[in-house]
């Protein structure tokens, strides 16, 4: 299986699991939005060199992995390529910032390192965060609780299709490299010199599929002035989840919780 056929496979798995039987699946897409956005904020609103507030954060992604049955090394494969880039924000703070803040033998931390960790870990969680919203709700879930916060239809409507259109344009991108690869069973990836025309031939396949998606989607009633997502009756299971999950992350971020524990147990 080639790289580009991977990633598709691996977008179709990700729908896969947010159609899973699961109580976490089922829960109101509007309440895990909320709960997820509010994740983010908070967790971003820590100070630079507060590292442990921020592992406090941790509490949250690894319950709902347990929770909602999600493989935690699975996740971790599928962002192998977003977490090297994420892990990279802030790795000059140790060079910039030489101010020691703890001694530990004879190793000094300074506190560019802190602030240095702590973009990391920021980071990391708010993938993570991203990753357990889209693995437990469906994009048609995700774009009615947009419909629901009255965000605008066109830009409702645009997330949709690129969503469902990023899969198409790997499957063409897909078949385009096998057919190199049959016109040249010797030769090792893509020359250089074909990439040029390759990519003007993805454009125009491209612009033909959608062409013919849009007729399809016209012909069943599509409209782009009209609201095609009717927002879902919010469920007392949903209700529930947002006001827990929402108490604990503000606890979280307010209260040490992890120099709590420490002190509680030492």
């Amino acid at each position: 299986m080639s790289k580009i056929s991977d990633a598709a496979a691996n977008m179709g798995k990700l729908d896969e699991l947010a159609r899973r039987d699961t109580w976490l699946c089922r829960i109101h897409p509007l309440s895990k939005l909320v709960v997820t956005m509010l994740y983010l904020v908070l967790t971003v609103s820590f100070p630079p060199r507060q590292l442990t507030g921020v592992m406090g954060m941790v509490l949250y992604p690894f319950v709902l992995f347990e929770a909602g049955g999600l493989s935690f090394k699975n996740a971790l494969y599928r962002l192998r390529i977003v977490l090297p880039v994420v892990c990279l924000v802030g790795i000059l703070n140790p060079f910039f910032d030489r101010e020691p803040v703890l001694t530990i033998g004879a190793i000094t931390l300074t506190s560019g390192v802190l602030s240095m960790l702590s973009l990391m870990l920021k980071g990391i969680l708010t993938v993570l965060a991203s990753y357990l919203l889209a693995a437990t709700t469906t994009v048609e879930a995700i774009c009615s609780a947009l419909r629901m916060l009255h965000i605008p239809g066109i830009i409702i409507t645009e997330f949709l299709l690129i969503c469902r259109y990023i899969t198409v344009l790997l499957k063409e991108a897909d078949r385009m490299t096998q057919a190199y690869a049959l016109r040249a069973p010797g030769q090792k990836g893509v020359a250089m010199k074909a990439w040029g025309p390759m990519v003007g031939q993805l454009l125009l396949r491209s612009m033909d599929r959608a062409k013919a998606l849009y007729q399809s989607m016209r012909m069943r009633g599509f409209r782009e002035d009209r609201p095609f997502f009717s927002p879902v009756k919010m469920t007392p299971s949903g209700l529930l989840y947002l006001a827990v999950c929402s108490a604990l992350l503000i606890a979280l971020r307010i209260f040490p919780v992890l120099e709590l524990l420490g002190r509680f147990f030492i």
